[in-house]
C-alpha cells in the first residue's frame, strides 16, 4: 500500500481527489440527507449521530420515516454514502502521506497517520451495510443489529475526528515548516 501511496501524492492529483470526496459530500449533506430527513419528523439519521443510538431509537426512527422515508434513505441517501467513504478514506490518506512527504516525516511511526481515514472511510461502509439491514428487515429489526451498527457509528466517528484533529494539528506544521526560515548550514 505504501508504494501506491507513493505512486499518488501528487499535489494535482490529491487536490481533485480532495475537491470530488467534498462535492459529494456537499451534495449528501445538502441534497441525501435532507431529503430523507424530511419524513423524519425531526429526528436524526444513523449516520449523523456520532455518540450512537440504541435499538428504540432505530425503531422509533424507522417507523418515523414511514416506508417513503426509508426508501428515501436506502434509494438516495445510502447510494451516495456508498461512494463516499471510499472517496474520503483514499483522498485523505493521500492528503495525509503528501503533507508529512512536504515536511519530511512520510517514514517512519508517522506514516500510521494515513491510516486513520482509511479506517473511519471501512467503518462508514460497515455502518452503511448495517444500516441497510436494518431498513430491509424493518419492522423485524434485531437489537443485536442495531447495536453493531451503532458500534460501527461510534467507531467510524471516532476515527473521522482522530483524521481531522491529526489533520489540523498536521496543517498547522506544515504551515510552521513552510514559514520558518531556512537555516544555512555551517
Amino acid at each position: 500500500m505504501k508504494n501506491w501511496i507513493l505512486r499518488n501524492i501528487q499535489g494535482k492529483k490529491v487536490l481533485f481527489l480532495f475537491i470530488l470526496t467534498n462535492i459529494v459530500y456537499t451534495i449528501m449533506l445538502t441534497l441525501t440527507i435532507p431529503k430523507v430527513m424530511s419524513f423524519s419528523g425531526g429526528m436524526k439519521l444513523l449516520d449523523m449521530m456520532p455518540t450512537g443510538y440504541n435499538a428504540e431509537y432505530v425503531n422509533a426512527l424507522l417507523n418515523a420515516l414511514g416506508e417513503n422515508g426509508r426508501n428515501a434513505y436506502l434509494f438516495t441517501q445510502i447510494p451516495a454514502d456508498l461512494i463516499f467513504p471510499g472517496l474520503f478514506g483514499i483522498s485523505y490518506c493521500l492528503l495525509f502521506a503528501y503533507l508529512l512527504n512536504k515536511i519530511g516525516k512520510l517514514n517512519g511511526y508517522f506514516w500510521g497517520l494515513c491510516w486513520l481515514p482509511v479506517l473511519a472511510g471501512l467503518f462508514d461502509y460497515f455502518e452503511n451495510f448495517g444500516i441497510i439491514a436494518l431498513l430491509n428487515s424493518y419492522p423485524d429489526n434485531s437489537p443485536f443489529l442495531a447495536q453493531v451498527t451503532n458500534v460501527f457509528s461510534i467507531l467510524k466517528s471516532v476515527f473521522t475526528t482522530l483524521a481531522f484533529t491529526a489533520l489540523i494539528i498536521l496543517l498547522i506544521v506544515f504551515i510552521i515548516h513552510k514559514l520558518a526560515p531556512k537555516r544555512k548550514d555551517s
